[in-house]
């Protein structure tokens, strides 16, 4: 008799410690399926994005509560036709983009397509206002204007929009715009700082009637006459889908702690969540400006 009720006992123990793991495990999984996943798209031959870019997701994954994914171009920087792993997309609650000149295949532009479409938030980071480079009568040529379909900025380089920039031995001063100083993306952003990017002409017809201005930038040691324009906005884009875009990016700009609020600032707007009461602290980045370099 004795023996059945130290067994009885033993159930019971067993019984209440499995309820109490299952509870207990209950919070954690839930926990994890309201974390947002952000899809990290990269390949743009000059500025280190698919350096930059893992480590600003390690970041948000540590500190501020992001599921992350990276994809990169394969099997280097260089790769302008391959981008494995898109359809992660399909999954993704934010898409951010550092591309420059692809020439992706139509299977994997359509995941890029099918992202848009959902009308879900997109970030971009410098050349993405150039990221395709399709050849003139090409299926896939209206993708050249990724840039005014996705963040109301120009549609390529050059062109009649004269997309251009000031020079490799610029730099640029960047300001807040007064009118924009209460928006919650530059939280903490110092009201001035310098970034070694160049700075990109957008200006006159660009950004796109709709956005709104973050920041001014002006051209410090340009190599042709300048004029000021913006290197931050937020807006609307043609897919209805909001973002925020900034045509910053250098791998030096992603050492600095203004830079680094901004992004970090800028994504959880994006993805539509409060901007952190609570910097984490500055990111150890480090990552060398390459520039454009053949492949090894």
């Amino acid at each position: 008799m004795r023996k059945l009720k130290n067994l009885k006992y033993l159930f019971l123990l067993s019984y209440f410690f499995i309820a109490v793991s299952c509870v207990n495990a209950q919070p954690k999984a839930k926990a994890s399926a309201k974390k947002p996943l952000i899809v990290f798209v990269a390949g743009d031959h000059e500025y280190s994005g698919e350096g930059t870019l893992p480590l600003l997701a390690a970041e948000l994954e540590k500190n501020y509560g992001f599921r992350t994914k990276v994809l990169s171009a394969y099997p280097d920087q260089n790769a302008e036709e391959n981008i494995p792993g898109l359809e992660a997309l399909k999954e993704a609650d934010l898409a951010v983009f550092f591309l420059r000149w692809r020439r992706l295949p139509a299977d994997q532009v359509k995941h890029i397509e099918d992202y848009l479409k959902t009308g879900k938030p997109v970030v971009g980071f410098r050349t993405t206002t150039h990221a395709f480079n399709y050849p003139k009568g090409h299926e896939l040529e209206k993708w050249n204007a990724f840039g005014e379909m996705a963040f109301n900025a120009p549609p390529g380089w050059g062109g009649a929009a004269k997309h251009t920039h000031y020079g490799h031995n610029s730099s640029t001063d960047v300001t807040i715009i007064p009118e924009a100083a209460k928006n919650p993306i530059l939280t903490g952003v110092d009201s001035k700082f310098h970034a070694r990017s160049w700075l990109y002409r957008v200006l006159p017809d660009y950004p796109t009637k709709g956005s709104t201005w973050l920041l001014m930038g002006h051209a410090v040691n340009p190599d042709k006459a300048a004029i000021d324009n913006p290197v931050a906005w937020t807006g609307k884009n043609s897919f209805g889908g909001k973002f925020f875009m900034t045509t910053l990016g250098h791998p030096e700009d992603f050492d600095l702690e203004p830079f680094q609020r901004l992004v970090i600032n800028g994504i959880h707007w994006a993805a539509g969540k409060p901007v952190p009461k609570k910097w984490a602290g500055k990111i150890q980045m480090n990552v060398p400006y390459h520039g454009i370099q053949t492949s090894k």
